[in-house]
């Protein structure tokens, strides 16, 4: 099975080392690292909010559409504070075993 998240997750932290132009990515990351992380932070938590709401509604396109976009900035999240995705899988895995 093809691991999606695994290959978003490496498109993202291309896209923080190349910053190519046009790209959202590097939009988030360009600033200097104090503005940048806040930048992603407030999507993370706008994102957030969003899934939220759109479950509290009950919606279940707009949850998934939301659930993805606060999965896309929690990924970028992870990658622009040097989190690798199999860091995060090894703690999944660590609790599954407790």
């Amino acid at each position: 099975m093809k691991d999606v998240l695994r290959e978003e997750f490496d498109i993202i932290k291309q896209r923080i080392r190349d910053k190519p132009e046009g790209s959202y990515v590097a939009y988030l990351t360009t600033d200097d690292k104090k503005t940048a992380l806040n930048k992603i932070c407030e999507k993370v938590g706008e994102e957030a909010t969003e899934t939220i709401l759109s479950a509290k509604d009950g919606v279940k396109d707009d949850i998934i559409y939301e659930s993805a976009d606060l999965i896309f900035h929690t990924l970028v999240l992870l990658a622009y504070c040097g989190v690798e995705y199999d860091e995060v899988m090894d703690e999944f895995d660590r609790r599954r075993k407790k």
